[in-house]
């Protein structure tokens, strides 16, 4: 699904991300960690051709994303809320997305029907901006677009910050059965270890740009990560 060839991101002099192959398959729920600075960010932005390597490629179904416009309608994405209409109602914003999807009414209803327990009767139907929603709700909304269009791939930054713990619960489930009933590729970057490991097939954890453990083995992942960050 996504594959990654010898890249790199600097800023002058600095080397930010270093990362020589990395293969992310289809279906996979893959999670990224790592301290503040330690690239994640960077490496989705890359990713979603929103930042140009310095050197290499990402190729997503074989399509090199910063070559081709073909991958963006296998990829849906939410990394911060500047990426949301924030002059717009959550119903305005969804509608609009669906004209951008060419959906019918129908399938919009259908799509926010996945997100009605996640969504706790708070987001739709409320008359409130964008802009006037809590962070949590903020992330609520981009979710559910960054889903819009059924896509293969769905890349969410830091997705359980600040959500209450039902709503956590809620997502997480929501993650999983979307993997397992659409074949939905996850690539979930945080800081909460627990939410992770609970639903991650892979842990990726990055340090100054570079991969220094990719844990594929449950049983091991949490104690390499707890030693990791120090965590008792």
């Amino acid at each position: 699904m996504i594959e990654v060839s010898a890249l790199k991101k600097k800023y002058k002099e600095a080397t930010v991300l270093d990362i020589p192959a990395l293969s992310i398959p289809k279906s996979e729920c893959f999670g990224l960690v790592g301290n503040n600075g330690a690239g994640k960010t960077t490496f989705f932005r890359i990713i979603l051709d929103l930042v140009r390597a310095t050197e290499g490629h990402v190729f997503i179904d074989g399509e090199d994303v910063g070559q081709s416009e073909n991958w963006k309608s296998k990829v849906g994405a939410f990394l911060d809320e500047h990426m949301l209409l924030s002059y717009l109602t959550p119903d305005e914003y969804f509608d609009a997305l669906r004209k951008i999807y060419r959906l019918s009414k129908e399938d919009l209803s259908l799509h926010l029907e996945r997100f009605r327990d996640l969504f706790n009767d708070e987001i739709l139907g409320k008359k409130k901006y964008i802009r006037d929603l809590s962070k949590g709700n903020l992330k609520k909304v981009g979710i559910a677009a960054a889903m819009f269009g059924n896509p293969e791939a769905v890349l969410l930054d830091e997705p359980f910050e600040n959500l209450d713990p039902s709503s956590q619960v809620r997502l997480k489930k929501l993650i999983l059965q979307e993997k397992e009933l659409n074949l939905v590729t996850f690539l979930i970057s945080s800081h909460d270890l627990n939410h992770v490991m609970e639903i991650c097939d892979r842990i990726v954890l990055l340090e100054k740009g570079v991969i220094i453990k990719d844990l594929q083995e449950k049983s091991s992942m949490a104690g390499e990560l707890y030693a990791y960050f120090n965590v008792t």
